[in-house]
């Protein structure tokens, strides 16, 4: 933590965690990036950053382990100190924590490095990347980003200490529908939704008037419907 600044307690968690509790987290309040000298990857280097500050997305470090903030919410109660009701996601374990900060309290940032690659085909469970300028591969588990993942696309692989921890994909995808129920004759843009399951297995809430067989926008931080893409 910044010398200036006293350190802060971490508040004890309030819901139950999935994992073991961890101690101090971590992220810059302003991060600093640079391009690394080779394959363009580009670097996140460790800092601080306060809890008023965090993203879904976020990348911390919590006893020398890589996390993401999964989701979070500001509180201030009528008595009493605001604090950061936040739910983490350990990037080597998989398990998800849930944990309490103080407003503006002061964590370190995960030194994580992002190199662009291409999902190229899946070896038996394995997802397998390349780079397009080394053609090195890279091989991962499944996990939270193959809902949105399809062969082609271009993502971030995450590396912490030299170690593969994950994906990172785009904001938006372009995905078609492959099931769903017909729409209502009629049915406008404010006439309801439905479930739609897209090409890569992932179910999303879709408009009515969406068909089988069209493409659909999705946020893939909320895993929401955004629009229909035109012909």
């Amino acid at each position: 933590s910044n010398p200036q600044t006293p350190p802060r307690k971490m508040a004890a968690l309030s819901a139950a965690a999935s994992c073991a509790s961890t101690a101090a987290l971590s992220r810059p309040a302003v991060s600093t990036r640079r391009a690394s000298a080779s394959r363009g990857a580009l670097q996140v280097r460790a800092g601080t950053i306060s809890t008023n500050d965090f993203k879904v997305g976020t990348n911390v470090e919590v006893d020398n382990a890589p996390w993401k903030v999964v989701e979070f919410m500001h509180v201030k109660p009528g008595k009493g100190s605001a604090f950061v009701r936040s739910k983490l996601k350990n990037y080597i374990t998989k398990c998800t924590n849930e944990k309490t900060f103080r407003a503006g309290e002061k964590l370190q940032t995960a030194d994580v490095e992002k190199r662009t690659m291409q999902f190229t085909y899946k070896d038996d469970d394995m997802y397998v990347f390349m780079d397009m300028e080394t053609y090195e591969e890279t091989r991962l588990e499944p996990d939270d980003f193959t809902k949105f993942l399809i062969e082609g696309h271009n993502c971030a692989v995450l590396s912490w200490n030299g170690k593969v921890i994950g994906v990172e994909l785009p904001l938006t995808v372009e995905l078609e529908v492959s099931m769903t129920d017909p729409g209502v004759k009629g049915n406008t843009a404010s006439g309801g939704d439905k479930p739609a399951t897209l090409e890569t297995g992932a179910v999303v809430i879709v408009p009515l008037f969406v068909q089988i067989g069209e493409k659909v926008v999705v946020d893939t931080t909320s895993g929401k419907y955004l629009s229909r893409v035109k012909k």
